[in-house]
C-alpha cells in the first residue's frame, strides 16, 4: 500500500500547519491514538521539514508534503521522508518532480482544463482546492460524469458541519481539514489530551459518512 492509499484509507486527511519537531513529536502521538495515521505537512513555515523528518520516523504513520509549489520544494520534502505530495495547482516541474522520483503527486484542480491537464500527465487523482469557494461539493458530483475514473481530495472550508456532503460522492476518496489539527493545541504541550478527542471526533464523521456514499 503506497503512502497515498494509506492516507486516504480512512476518508479524512489532516492538514498541519506546524514548525518543528517539538510540535510534531505531539502531533504523531496525538494522530496515532486517536486512530487517524495520516499527517500532510504543508510547507508553510521555517521548521516544515524538519516536522516532516520527525513524523517519517514514527512507524504507521503515513507523512505526505502539502503546499508544494515547486520542483526544489518537491525534492526537499522527498528527501525528508514525505511518502507523498499535495499541491494546490500543477506545473511542468511538479509533473517532472513525480516523475523522477517516483513519489506519488496530488496535484490541484478545479477547473475542467486543469483536470484534462493533469489527466494527459497521467494523475487521475486530484486535490480540489479551494472546495468550498471553488463550487464545493456540487462541483465536484459535476465532474463526476465527464471524468469517470478521476477521484478528488477536496480540501478547503471543509470541517465536520459539511464534510458529509463531499465523502457521499462517488468521485470522493477523502477529505483535507485542518480543524482537527489546530496550531494552537499543536504548540500547547497541555493539549495533547484535546487535540486526541478532537482527531478521534475527525475520524468517526468521516467513517460514518464515507460508509453512506452515493
Amino acid at each position: 500500500m503506497t503512502g497515498v492509499d494509506r492516507a486516504l484509507s480512512i476518508g479524512v486527511v489532516p492538514v498541519v500547519v506546524i514548525d518543528g519537531e517539538a510540535d510534531a513529536e505531539r502531533l504523531g502521538a496525538a494522530l496515532l491514538a486517536g486512530g487517524l495515521p495520516i499527517a500532510e505537512v504543508t510547507l508553510r513555515t521555517p521548521g516544515a521539514l524538519a516536522a516532516i523528518r520527525r513524523l517519517a520516523e514514527e512507524p504507521g504513520l503515513a507523512v505526505g508534503a502539502g503546499t508544494v509549489l515547486d520542483e526544489a520544494q518537491y525534492d526537499d520534502a522527498v528527501d525528508a521522508g514525505a511518502t507523498y505530495v499535495v499541491s494546490p495547482g500543477s506545473t511542468p516541474g511538479l509533473f517532472r518532480a513525480a516523475r523522477r522520483t517516483g513519489v506519488p503527486l496530488l496535484p490541484g484542480a478545479v477547473t475542467a482544463t486543469e483536470i484534462m491537464r493533469a489527466r494527459d500527465e497521467g494523475h487521475d487523482l486530484l486535490k480540489f482546492f479551494p472546495a468550498e469557494s471553488s463550487g464545493g461539493a456540487a462541483a465536484v458530483r459535476s465532474f463526476a460524469s465527464p471524468f469517470a475514473g478521476v477521484d478528488f481530495v477536496p480540501t478547503g472550508g471543509i470541517g465536520l458541519s459539511n464534510l458529509r456532503d463531499y465523502l457521499r460522492l462517488g468521485n470522493v476518496r477523502a477529505v483535507g481539514g485542518s480543524w482537527m489539527v489546530p496550531p494552537k493545541l499543536l504548540s500547547d504541550p497541555r493539549g495533547a489530551g484535546q487535540l486526541q478527542t478532537l482527531i478521534a471526533e475527525a475520524v468517526a464523521a468521516a467513517t460514518a459518512n464515507y460508509d453512506a456514499r452515493l
